[in-house]
């Protein structure tokens, strides 16, 4: 717990002196978007002077050790260019409706919705036979709530999409495995009402 405490805590004063007046914050115009020991610097030139004044900052008076394998210059308006930061992805993408301008896409990266789909198999896999239905499902739902939230801003409409029919799909999955014989949807009744009437709440 102590690698956090001192990422932010260093972090704080190296954001201390990006904003001061001789700092990027001033002559570059810069901003600087932090979380925990995780950052983004945004400026509409990324000058080679801005890079040298973050890792001489960081390297030479605080001590610390830049990933360089994690650290790239992203230039978002150019096509296929896109930015990865806490969960979600930022693309500029073509308008939805035709028309000329672009928009930024903002949605869960490819690694977020790859542990979302791990979650969902943990909490619908063969090792929890022995949880109660409702319980099962009220899990589930404590989850996707949580992570429905989360990564609700933005456009997440097609991620959402696609994981509710994942959850359908393991839930129901789920069922027919827990019972010593074939597990049917009451007659009359789709799988999605069924689900519905078990207590299962999409994204």
């Amino acid at each position: 717990m102590i690698s956090p405490l001192l990422a932010n805590l260093y972090l704080h004063w190296f954001e201390k002196q990006f904003y001061r007046s001789d700092g990027p914050g001033n002559w570059a115009n810069a901003k600087l978007v932090r979380y925990a020991d995780d950052f983004v610097v945004l400026a509409r030139y990324q000058s080679r002077q801005l890079v040298n004044w973050i890792e001489g900052l960081l390297e030479g008076r605080f001590q610390l050790t830049v990933n360089r394998e994690k650290t790239r210059i992203v230039k978002l308006h150019e096509p296929g260019q896109s930015l990865n930061f806490l969960g979600f992805t930022l693309r500029y993408d073509r308008d939805l409706f035709g028309r000329s301008r672009r928009y930024l896409n903002v949605f869960p990266s490819a690694k977020a919705m790859a542990r979302a789909h791990d979650r969902v198999r943990e909490l619908t896999g063969p090792r929890r036979c022995f949880v109660p239905i409702r319980a099962m499902v009220d899990d589930i739902n404590r989850w996707a709530k949580g992570w429905g939230g989360y990564f609700r801003h933005g456009y997440p409409r097609k991620c959402f999409r696609d994981l509710n029919r994942f959850l359908q799909l393991r839930t129901a999955r789920h069922l027919r495995r827990r019972s010593h014989r074939a597990y049917r949807t009451p007659a009359g009744e789709s799988s999605y009402a069924h689900l519905q009437r078990l207590g299962l709440r999409l994204l």
